[in-house]
């Protein structure tokens, strides 16, 4: 399903794929996905996979599951692991209103445990219907540069690649590689100085502060002398930030958020 969103910075949400590997402990879709989902294994899935409902891959922990139909009646049938809906993939032809989705929104679909068909069938699914804006979030930009470099990451204006840091030392884990596709840059939540000289090729940036009640003794407040270098780097190379409600509860006096198209 798409789904209307109270993320600010897109209207919509479709996540043909769920669960993610990556283990932050200030995950929101992980705590969704335990909350509202349920546990497969007291289902018989071997008749799932005889009626050609659900394909499961790798063993254990390490399993994928594909699912080529509605399974159990609950959107997280396998909680946080990760998931295909391949039925999913025609939803974004519906409707004739332009939307600006985040894709996988419940997922890291570039993380390396995902299978290269299912990245390129989200993909192929996403340029099938131009008339939506895609936003994408990783933690493994890397898989960006990998799927550029064999022409399967599309170009197109609508389409706009994002990678996730908390902090300065998240770019020397996940540095940014520039190679010639709109790119952003989302600091959320934002953990500690971040030094804005080590970006390359970012045209958007959103910053936002820790948010959810899953760890609240270990919760960041994010310091304002943190916030206003971000302000001040973006003021200088012209570059377009968008603040979180998160953040301006904190600091109500900053400027305009603004977007990049």
């Amino acid at each position: 399903m798409i789904n209307k969103t109270k993320i600010e910075w897109c209207t919509h949400t479709w996540n043909p794929v769920t669960g993610c590997r990556h283990g932050c402990p200030y995950c929101y879709a992980r705590s969704i996905a335990n909350r509202f989902g349920t546990s497969a294994e007291k289902f018989n899935l071997q008749e799932y996979i005889d009626a050609g409902t659900l394909a499961v891959l790798g063993e254990g922990a390490d399993a994928l599951f594909e699912l080529n139909a509605p399974f159990t009646g609950n959107p997280y049938p396998f909680r946080f692991k990760p998931t295909f809906r391949r039925y999913l993939l025609g939803e974004l032809s519906k409707g004739r209103t332009p939307k600006d989705i985040f894709v996988c929104s419940m997922a890291d679909l570039f993380g390396d445990w995902v299978p290269p068909r299912w990245i390129r069938d989200v993909l192929d699914a996403c340029a099938a219907a131009p008339k939506n804006r895609y936003l994408f979030l990783t933690k493994n930009p890397a898989r960006y540069d990998q799927l550029n470099q064999i022409a399967l990451l599309p170009r197109d204006d609508n389409f706009w690649y994002g990678v996730t840091v908390t902090k300065t030392a998240d770019f020397d884990r996940i540095p940014i590689q520039a190679a010639g596709y709109n790119q952003f840059l989302s600091i959320e939540p934002l953990l500690g100085r971040v030094d804005m000289n080590k970006m390359r090729g970012v045209r958007w940036v959103i910053v936002g502060a820790e948010t959810g009640n899953y760890r609240p003794a270990n919760k960041v407040t994010p310091e304002r002398e943190w916030v206003d270098e971000i302000t001040e780097y973006a003021r200088k190379h012209n570059l377009p930030v968008f603040y979180k409600d998160s953040l301006r509860k904190l600091f109500p006096d900053l400027p305009p958020s603004e977007f990049p198209w």
